[in-house]
């Protein structure tokens, strides 16, 4: 008896002392909840459930049905398994559009990303003055929406009012920006010219968080500027590069803003050019099979193709950093 009764308030005395939450920290608990409520209804209206519903529909094809020997009827979303991602997959024009997204990506992403590292390493040196100015003037090309940057560009490229093309052919050279050979370049420069300020800013800001003691110690050491900008500041943007690197593979597999725009003035750009267009189009009915099914599973499997070469280049990145 005596031992049950020791144990017994052995037990009350261990819950005893453990720490009670007190109410000001379950009120401020509350108001962080509250504080995150808005964001998470809407993350989960705009992103979340999107999502879903597009899983969801890429197992539903529109068929017609009821419509006799001789047609009509009305369309109907029967279920198909998996037969809009067997259409996507074995597509010959879908992976027509992949290599051409992929070639864009090979052209754009590589001359963006040294632009923009060039452009950083540039406003922290001490040969600019101003800085702000600079800084501001390069990211000015972001806030400007991506398609009526388009149509800027679409204006300059147009051979018969481009300021451009008639200077061009002042000196003799002849440019036809919507080419078939240079179609892509130039989709690739309006991207470039829209987005290298942006990644600027990202490489600033790591070149300005390495501490300048690195620096003062370089200089004593008898290290020039070039010096410093090859051994201390390259090797810590590798982080900044890596951020860099993966939004761009995953924003240029979303191309679509310039094709689309530049398809008005050139019709030789079809509606299936990137499969971005083509989940459109599908979507639109233009192309068959046409209908959410088919376009969510287009934009489904191109998703899953934006993951793995993120992935995998954040896995190369990371065998070549521990080499």
């Amino acid at each position: 008896m005596t031992t049950t009764t020791h144990a017994a308030n052995a037990s009350g005395a261990r819950r005893s002392s453990k720490p009670k939450r007190s109410d000001a920290a379950r009120r401020e608990n509350r108001t962080g909840w509250a504080f995150m409520a808005p964001f998470g209804i809407l993350f989960a209206l705009v992103f979340i459930l999107p999502i879903i519903w597009a899983i969801y529909s890429s197992f539903f094809r529109q068929v017609a049905e009821g419509g006799g020997a001789y047609g009509g009827g009305k369309l109907v979303n029967k279920f198909v398994g998996l037969q809009n991602f067997q259409y996507v997959i074995t597509s010959g024009t879908f992976w027509a559009g992949i290599g051409r997204v992929l070639l864009y990506t090979l052209i754009q992403v590589p001359f963006m990303i040294i632009a923009a590292l060039a452009l950083a390493m540039l406003l922290d040196s001490f040969i600019v003055k101003r800085v702000t100015v600079f800084r501001l003037g390069y990211f000015l090309p972001y806030a400007i929406p991506g398609v009526v940057a388009s149509i800027i560009w679409v204006f300059l490229y147009n051979g018969q009012i481009s300021p451009i093309v008639k200077g061009l052919a002042a000196l003799g050279i002849n440019v036809d920006f919507f080419a078939k050979n240079i179609v892509i370049g130039s989709m690739a420069n309006i991207t470039t010219w829209t987005f290298t300020g942006y990644n600027m800013l990202i490489f600033l800001a790591a070149l300005q968080a390495i501490p300048h003691d690195l620096y003062e110690a370089a200089r004593i050491d008898g290290a020039n500027g070039f010096q410093i900008a090859m051994r201390i500041k390259l090797p810590n943007v590798r982080a900044a590069a890596l951020l860099a690197m993966l939004l761009s593979i995953v924003g240029t597999i979303q191309l679509f803003n310039e094709p689309e725009i530049m398809s008005v003035s050139d019709p030789s750009i079809s509606k299936s050019f990137t499969p971005m267009m083509m989940a459109l189009y599908t979507s639109r009915g233009t192309i068959t099979p046409s209908g959410d099914g088919p376009a969510s599973a287009i934009a489904i499997v191109m998703a899953l193709i934006a993951g793995i070469l993120a992935a995998l280049y954040a896995l190369a990145e990371r065998k070549v950093n521990e080499q």
